[in-house]
């Protein structure tokens, strides 16, 4: 985070996301608070809490994808979960406590990549030292059919002469093949390795205070006392070294160094997104499937407050990991969560309704733009498909009186439009003999102005 200030952070959402600079800029401060407070004594360091954030706007106006860009641009541990997948300790399901888990896998896998990088160069020339001596094996010693000779030792001497001549052979071609294997020209011959069985069966525990699921490989367990299972693979030599160079990097690694640092960069460092948290709130339950949304709320309190989580790699505490929580609020208020957890949410960002301004620089300024997508899409065709400014403001126009006249589904009606204006072309594009399209103003009101009319009247139809 040293090297990304909050205006650099705000930036590189721009790329992405049109507007919403409100939750932009809570989000900008947040980060790079946990890389202020990563500089401050260690006295001091543990009294400063995470500021969690919660942001409140109707779908499809950045929330989710606010966090999605996080999780790409930050070094950092960071999930995204869904609240509507949990529910109340005693209900068939996943338990909260599985999104500290959840956090503690990532962070380790994080760590565990970076230290493979770091010896890269290594494990590369060990793969390369393994395959050349599967290539171009030392023969094995002939044992001597008879056992008096195997107990005397008496074919020694005959066959030294015959084996040391074979090894000088054998260290001559490995010369060869190593310099033809760094070329590259080896690349597409197929050779037979031994592969480690990494099949693991997936068994249900009881994990405290609820049915977790867990990978369980039975090696692990008994350590050495079960020898590993290996199967042999026929592939390309250019694969065989992707294979090899990532056991031997594997091997090169300190697991219980990865462990114990992936555990402190989620305890220290962590960020968990909690999408959907509208859905466990309300008042006045009945019965049905909704009857633990308020225990949900219950249950993840202590998780936000701070609290210890059991997870296979041991202890994780909560108390630092930064907790962000969006949702559209559109039956459920705020209010009808727990006041605990509204306290837990300090900063609170309202995310404004997507305008036709804000639509038309949807269709054009991001990196991913849709536009951008169907050009791309269309031009494996051989056709180039161009979009007049007319077409943009008018496809802009379609999609915010969608959303006015039916449900407000925001940046998510352009894909819906999109779709219906370019539904021939996109059929006939193989067929066509020409290398260019160009989306104008009139073609964007023929397909689309009937669509308008038809969900204007569809409400009225039974």
């Amino acid at each position: 985070m040293k090297e990304l200030t909050p205006k650099e952070i705000v930036e590189e959402l721009d790329k992405y996301i049109i507007g919403q600079k409100k939750a932009k800029k809570a989000v900008a401060i947040a980060l790079r608070n946990r890389y202020r407070r990563n500089l401050l004594p260690d006295e001091f360091k543990d009294e400063v809490k995470p500021k969690n954030i919660l942001m409140i706007g109707p779908t499809g106006v950045g929330k989710t994808e606010i966090a999605r860009r996080l999780s790409k641009l930050i070094d950092l541990p960071f999930i995204k979960i869904e609240a509507t997948k949990f529910t109340e300790v005693g209900y068939v399901g996943r338990d909260v406590d599985s999104m500290v888990r959840d956090l503690v896998e990532e962070s380790i896998r994080m760590v565990r990549v970076k230290r493979i990088e770091e010896v890269y160069d290594k494990s590369k020339e060990l793969a390369n030292q393994k395959l050349i001596k599967l290539l171009a094996p030392f023969p094995s010693k002939k044992k001597g059919s008879n056992p008096l000779e195997m107990i005397f030792g008496t074919t020694e001497n005959k066959d030294d002469d015959l084996v040391e001549n074979e090894k000088e052979i054998i260290i001559n071609r490995r010369k060869e093949l190593r310099e033809k294997l760094l070329n590259g020209e080896l690349d597409d011959e197929i050779i037979e390795i031994d592969v480690e069985d990494n099949y693991n069966s997936t068994v249900e525990l009881f994990s405290g205070l609820g049915i977790e699921e867990y990978n369980i490989n039975m090696g692990d367990i008994f350590g050495d006392l079960l020898p590993k299972k290996t199967k042999k693979k026929r592939v390309t030599i250019k694969e065989a070294r992707k294979i090899i160079n990532n056991q031997e990097a594997q091997k090169l690694i300190d697991m219980d160094e990865v462990v114990d640092l992936g555990i402190k960069k989620a305890e220290q460092n962590g960020m968990i997104f909690i999408d959907e948290i509208d859905k466990i709130a309300g008042k006045d339950y009945g019965s049905g499937p909704d009857v633990s949304r308020e225990g949900v709320q219950r249950d993840i309190l202590p998780i936000i407050e701070g609290t210890t989580i059991m997870t296979k790699y041991g202890p994780v505490k909560t108390d630092h990991i930064l907790f962000v929580a969006a949702g559209a609020f559109h039956v459920s208020k705020v209010g009808d969560l727990i006041p605990e957890i509204q306290g837990r949410f300090p900063i609170r960002v309202e995310l404004e309704n997507l305008t036709e301004e804000n639509f038309k620089e949807i269709l054009t300024k991001p990196k991913n733009a849709i536009t951008k997508q169907y050009q791309y899409l269309i031009k494996t065709e051989g056709i180039n498909l161009e979009f007049t400014g007319e077409a943009i403001d008018a496809i802009a126009k379609v999609a915010f009186v969608s959303n006015e006249q039916s449900e407000n589904i925001g940046a998510r009606r352009l894909q819906t439009v999109m779709e219906k204006l370019l539904e021939d072309i996109s059929f006939e594009a193989p067929h066509l003999n020409t290398n260019e399209i160009i989306i104008d103003e009139a073609y964007v009101n023929n397909k689309l102005m009937a669509y308008i009319h038809e969900k204007d009247i569809s409400k009225y139809i039974l």
